[in-house]
């Protein structure tokens, strides 16, 4: 495998180097932008304008220091455009290339005097953009997304998909890591998708996904990451946004949340808060035949409510020292708290007519979480050439309650007692704590070549404990068959370093990171320890080349690791009823995955991107049978090989000046393998496509409409073989009080037709599944922006607990 990487990277390098031979000679263009007073202006916008035709050639946004930079411009004549908020448009005299670097008189931007009363802009920022490492979704411009929480914004996302327990997958592969402004979220699937299910999308601004990244990154995540920004304020004084919306299907719901942020030359304070409160139901059918020494046909059907609220807040402040030196201090957190109330009923016969019993079952869960995040940050510029130094200090705090009661009642089909009554309760309080510390440094040697390194140590313990009662004589008695308290410590140590170079039409990025890994995982009822020692190697490579001025093409390979969840490796037991349950797996093992892309980009807009990844010991959800209790239970599993290879393909088209398409396909091959799941082989495979159509119309200035569809094909995921799902959604938005204000309508699944129907690949095990969510919702949202309009944005910072967090259980 070394030789390959060292003869693939040979190769990819002399490509390179041959290409900027036949380049032709290009230079840099520096400048720098002034006021009237000489003082730097940073954030301005500046366009680079061939003089022949006036078309833009490349756009670059000044520094601090007001200055900007136009790398490996070809020779000939331009001319320099300079916009930014507060004053007139700057147009240069035209210029000409013809020396080696080339340095602009300083520009004088005039402050712009006059009061504008009405600003009417018809442009709109696409819904989707294609940058060099990875593709941006613009929430906050789109109304279809209007009241929706960030799960089902992502469900809108090209080539992701969230499955019927919630779990997301991206061009057809799990293990997606989750970030927050760049930050880790340290948690389960289970608990982002409930953090993600209370995040409305008034508080998105874009959605980033990237399929490969690099060495930079903590190295879990086997088919990439998906990086939710946050609104930020974007200048100097005080602003702020306030929005409010409702939603109604078979539930109401209903949100608010504020959003403050005050900058001046020394100080940024920021802040938000957001309420969520309502309730949603689920639907869920089982039919399923057990086959052993004599075959029981189970009837299940089930109806589930939840009433949820939600708190979810973000408080933080950046001190500037000087121009050079940043500290910040960050607190964020939330408090949610639901209940949630089950009934099954299940038909039990010979066959599934001949009933011999009934069992009725209810299940009432209480439950409260509470996570509270402290970030220490430091940050040092060193010179003006980009040399950083930045670190992180992290201490987060999980805490879980639930509390859950479940009743068991066989009946004879005449409706009289087979048995008395079964009851039993769990109370299963758990509490994580994450400890991390990370530096990371960036070296510019030149203007095309660049170096980054850094280090991470983090420290996680995690405590469940599970306490598990029967009523038997008329009194709640320990049930020791299912208590049980399970401790799980962690310690992973990592150091990386990256190096690019920018070639004149080829960039190259190689990278590589360590990781070090020690963990502990005790069940201590049974006293069974797992210990784990081991050391990974995680290289990168990223190759990006320009053939023409509209062709790009690029390469990427990247090694990534994904350790089990905090869940996953807990041994519990969870009952839907007697016959259907989820566990854990103490003994799961890392997953490791190899990812290759190709991707080609032509003129700025068309995106093709061809994928193939293979996974060792693949982290799996699988549905398997206990043929001892006639029991159909839900856990994880380690699959020997997984292979996945396909094509993404995404096509815009402008029908008209008011009306855009969007248009992706993503088609691609899913297999499974292993010699032994529960004893038996496993060999599954299967071809699947999903088609996403998004339509944005400018109907007048001000309003908005889109409407998307979407279809995925059968789908065959381990031991499951899912059915083809589609749905439509449909958005309205306006704006208001001088664009201050929108208000938005949207109705998602417009013809209530999103649901997931699966059956079993696994061999000797018959069962379907029907599961309908609350997904047909008429949302309505009001937003409105108060305080300066343009406020730099609080930094984005990147904390130290970002793997960790993705790993916690609800």
């Amino acid at each position: 495998m070394k030789k390959i990487y060292f003869l693939l990277i040979t190769f990819l390098t002399s490509m390179a180097l041959s290409a900027e031979a036949n380049y032709g000679r290009q230079t840099d263009v520096n400048g720098t932008v002034l006021d009237e007073q000489r003082k730097p202006i940073d954030y301005a916008t500046v366009g680079l304008f061939k003089a022949t035709d006036s078309s833009l050639v490349k756009t670059a946004m000044t520094t601090p220091d007001g200055k900007f930079n136009f790398p490996n411009v070809a020779a000939g004549s331009y001319y320099i455009k300079i916009n930014m908020m507060g004053y007139q448009i700057y147009k240069g005299k035209s210029f000409t290339i013809a020396v080696s670097s080339l340095t602009l008189p300083e520009i004088l931007l005039i402050a712009n005097s006059k009061t504008l009363n009405t600003v009417s802009i018809t442009a709109v920022k696409p819904l989707l953009e294609r940058k060099a490492d990875k593709m941006v979704m613009n929430v906050e411009n789109s109304s279809v997304a209007v009241g929706s929480s960030a799960l089902e914004v992502l469900q809108r996302a090209p080539g992701v998909t969230v499955d019927q327990n919630d779990r997301i997958s991206m061009q057809g592969k799990q293990g997606v890591l989750i970030m927050l402004d760049g930050k880790q979220t340290y948690m389960s699937q289970a608990d982002i998708a409930n953090l993600l299910r209370n995040m409305q999308s008034a508080e998105i601004e874009t959605i980033e996904l990237i399929t490969n990244p690099s060495s930079k990154y903590d190295a879990s995540g086997n088919s990439g990451i998906i990086n939710i920004k946050t609104k930020k304020a974007k200048s100097g004084g005080a602003n702020g946004s306030f929005n409010a919306g409702m939603a109604y299907g078979k539930n109401l719901r209903g949100n608010t949340g504020l959003n403050l942020n005050y900058r001046s030359k020394s100080v940024n304070v920021f802040g938000s808060y957001n309420f969520n409160k309502g309730a949603r139901s689920n639907r869920i059918d089982i039919d399923r035949i057990s086959k052993g020494t004599d075959i029981t046909y189970f009837s299940q059907k089930g109806e589930d409510d939840r009433d949820f609220e939600n708190n979810n807040f973000k408080v933080g402040a950046d001190f500037f020292l000087n121009k050079k030196n940043t500290i910040g201090i960050l607190a964020t957190g939330y408090l949610n708290s639901g209940l949630e109330k089950a009934y099954n009923k299940t038909l039990i016969g010979k066959t599934f007519s001949q009933i011999d019993s009934v069992l009725n079952s209810n299940n009432t869960q209480k439950s409260s979480y509470r996570n509270f995040a402290y970030n220490l940050n430091y940050k040092s510029v060193l010179d003006t050439t980009g040399q950083e130094l930045s670190a992180d200090a992290d201490y987060s705090r999980y805490q879980g309650k639930d509390h859950a009661e479940l009743v068991n009642e066989l009946l004879y089909p005449n409706g009289l007692s087979v048995k008395p009554i079964g009851r039993l309760r769990n109370n299963s309080p758990s509490t994580i704590d994450i400890k991390a510390v990370k530096v990371d440094y960036t070296l510019p040697i030149n203007k095309t070549t660049k170096f980054e390194a850094g280090i991470k140590s983090s420290w996680v313990e995690t405590d469940n404990d599970l306490r598990a009662e029967e009523w038997k004589s008329d009194t709640w008695q320990n049930d020791v068959r299912r208590s049980n308290r399970f401790v799980y410590d962690e310690n992973v140590n990592a150091a990386y370093a990256n190096f690019n170079k920018q070639f004149k039409r080829t960039s190259v990025q190689l990278g590589l990171r360590v990781e070090q890994t020690n963990s502990t995982g005790n069940l201590i009822t049974t006293n069974n320890i797992v210990k784990r020692s081991y050391w990974d190697f995680f290289p990168t490579v990223f190759v990006q080349q320009t053939l023409s001025k509209n062709n790009q093409i690029g390469f990427s390979y990247g090694r990534r690791i994904d350790r089990p969840s905090y869940d996953d490796l807990n041994p519990f037991i969870y009952y839907l009823d007697q016959y259907t349950y989820n566990k854990g797996n103490p003994f799961l093992n890392p997953q490791y995955t190899h990812n290759f892309e190709v991707s080609y980009t032509f003129m700025q807009k068309y995106f093709l991107n061809v994928h193939y990844s293979k996974v060792n010991d693949a982290i799996t959800q699988v549905i398997l049978p206990d043929a001892e209790q006639k029991a159909l239970y839900q856990t994880n599993a380690n699959i020997a090989e997984n292979i996945t290879y396909g094509v993404n393909l995404t096509i815009p088209v402008k029908i008209a000046k008011w009306w855009n398409i969007n248009n992706n396909l993503n088609v691609f091959h899913l297999s499974f393998e292993t010699p032994n799941l529960a004893g038996q082989t496993l060999k599954t495979g299967q071809t699947s496509y999903q088609v996403r159509i998004q339509n944005s119309f400018i109907i007048v200035d001000g309003l908005t409409a889109e409407f998307n569809g979407n279809y995925e094909s059968p789908l065959v995921y381990g031991t499951l073989n899912m059915q083809s799902r589609a749905y439509a959604d449909l958005g309205l938005s306006k704006s208001l009080l001088n664009k201050k204000a929108s208000l938005k309508f949207a109705v998602s699944d417009v013809f209530d037709t999103n649901r997931t129907r699966l059956k079993s690949a696994y061999t000797g095990l018959d069962y379907s599944l029907y599961q309908k969510n609350e997904t047909q919702l008429f949302r309505l949202s009001f937003s409105y922006r108060f305080g300066k309009n343009e406020v730099k944005p609080a930094r984005r910072r990147s904390t130290g607990t970002e793997a960790e967090q993705g790993r916690m259980k609800n």
